[in-house]
């Protein structure tokens, strides 16, 4: 089955930049999701925490000349870990590290840290896209900056576009504080909401049922993380990889007045 009927979207896919990413379109599903959220060629959009830049590598090349992709990193603070200490001055450190990524170019690319957004780039965005991250958020008390900054930098009536492992509707709250990164979607909406969001669409593009989401050590005992699975219990990767990775919501919100 194709992964997408957008010649432009399909051409990013395969293309060489993507050879270590590729393998993981089956479960990530990036055309199916981006379709879902409206990200057209030419948008401004928001990548909240772009990490190693796997989706970085689909969207400055799918965004265009037209477009520009601006990358958010979380707010850092005195005391934290040295990781997170590297995760400073994302303006300075972002556009290089995209050219490495994207050596054939694309969009414009911003970096910026919540919660402080250069003035220029307020309600500049089209769409912001939180993908896999509200447990860090949440567990790294970044929630409350990184929507604001949401706000803050989407257009009136923007969109934005949510993927995350998804907790039982019964699971309980200590499983879902963020250090499993399954959290129930009840929790999620009701967060957003609270914060100016209205839900708009939901998705099962990214659902697993083979996925108990209860795992005692979180999320990552799925693949590609095996946590507690050596490489040579080659059986249990098995059984894991028959799994495949998280089941998770999709969710659509249009920030409201």
């Amino acid at each position: 089955m194709a992964q997408s009927a957008d010649p432009a979207m399909e051409q990013v896919l395969a293309s060489p930049h993507r050879d270590a990413d590729r393998a993981r379109d089956v479960h990530r599903h990036p055309a199916e999701m981006l379709r879902f959220f409206d990200v057209q060629p030419g948008m401004t959009v928001v990548d909240f925490w772009p990490a190693g830049g796997w989706f970085t590598r689909v969207l400055v090349p799918y965004l265009g000349a037209e477009g520009t992709y601006i990358g958010l990193n979380p707010p850092v603070r005195q005391g934290d870990s040295a990781y997170i200490q590297a995760l400073a001055n994302y303006a300075e450190t972002l556009p290089p590290q995209a050219r490495e990524w994207v050596p054939q170019g694309g969009a414009r690319v911003i970096g910026a840290n919540a919660p402080t957004i250069p003035q220029e780039l307020a309600g500049t965005a089209d769409r912001v896209l939180i993908l896999r991250e509200i447990h860090n958020m949440r567990r790294a008390n970044w929630f409350h900056d990184v929507v604001v900054a949401a706000r803050t930098l989407l257009k009136p009536d923007g969109l934005l576009g949510v993927e995350q492992h998804r907790a039982r509707p019964d699971a309980p709250a200590s499983y879902t504080l963020g250090d499993n990164g399954y959290q129930r979607e009840q929790d999620v909406i009701a967060l957003f909401e609270a914060y100016g969001f209205e839900l708009v669409a939901r998705s099962e593009i990214n659902a697993n049922p083979r996925d108990p989401a209860d795992w005692p050590q979180g999320v990552w005992t799925l693949p590609p993380g095996y946590r507690g699975t050596p490489a040579e219990n080659t059986a249990r990767r098995a059984e894991l990889d028959a799994i495949g990775e998280s089941d998770r919501m999709t969710l659509l919100f249009r920030k409201r007045p």
